[in-house]
């Protein structure tokens, strides 16, 4: 048990019980220390040295033979207040360096139609919010009709999930507008000769963007302010155009 205990501190299994023979015989040579711990004699030599830099045993001369004992157990109280005491002062620094990474664009990429279904289920994870998509005509044609309608859907209704879509004329889009009331969504049609949408764009979270190409069969989500914000103006502008 105390060697688990130990380990949590920073120890490992040999040295926990290189540490805790040590303790127990008080002052011990290289042949005592290897059969009271049972770690091999060769291997006892490294550890000793290891704990020796942690500042854990110390070591004296007798006969030309080196003997070993273990500091107070109370050090390893002294060296987790130091280490805190050092993760304390360089915090300030440690997140600056962390917040400088995750302004930095993040982009996942994804293949196949399990891939842009894991797209769509990271939109799903923001429950009571608006989601802003530029809606491709093959997304309501080829893709899978039984994710969309049997999983998505009803998911994102439940997570109160509002959409507000701009998609391209046609029969098939005309029957999706058609259903915006009980989908949460409400739905402007642009003309398909001037404005052609050929992937499905969804701007979400705070600063997410999902790209998805049903024919070529790929997805894409980007976590980036800036090209959120870009394309958040960019969709703003186009449904303030519509009829």
């Amino acid at each position: 048990m105390l060697e688990k205990d130990l380990e949590k501190m920073g120890l490992d299994e040999k040295e926990s019980k290189v540490y805790l023979a040590l303790l127990e015989l008080g002052e011990a040579n290289i042949q005592q220390i290897a059969k009271k711990s049972g770690v091999k004699r060769t291997t006892v030599y490294d550890i000793l040295e290891s704990l020796k830099y942690k500042g854990l045993i110390s070591s004296i001369t007798k006969r030309k033979k080196s003997h070993f004992s273990a500091e107070d157990p109370r050090t390893l109280e002294e060296k987790l207040d130091e280490r805190k005491s050092t993760l304390k002062r360089i915090m300030p620094e440690l997140l600056s360096i962390a917040n400088a990474l995750d302004k930095k664009p993040k982009i996942r990429f994804f293949e196949g139609i399990e891939g842009i279904k894991e797209v769509y289920k990271d939109t799903l994870k923001y429950p009571s919010s608006e989601l802003l998509a530029w809606v491709s005509d093959e997304a309501v044609t080829v893709f899978d009709k039984e994710f969309l309608t049997g999983y998505y859907l009803p998911i994102r209704i439940e997570n109160k999930i509002w959409v507000r879509a701009i998609g391209t004329e046609s029969a098939e889009m005309q029957n999706y507008k058609n259903l915006d009331e009980r989908s949460l969504r409400k739905t402007k049609i642009i003309s398909a000769d001037r404005f052609p949408i050929e992937v499905e764009i969804n701007l979400y979270g705070k600063n997410k963007i999902a790209i998805m190409s049903f024919s070529e069969k790929i997805g894409l989500i980007i976590e980036s302010q800036k090209i959120f914000t870009t394309l958040k103006s960019i969709f703003e502008m186009n449904w303030d155009s519509i009829a």
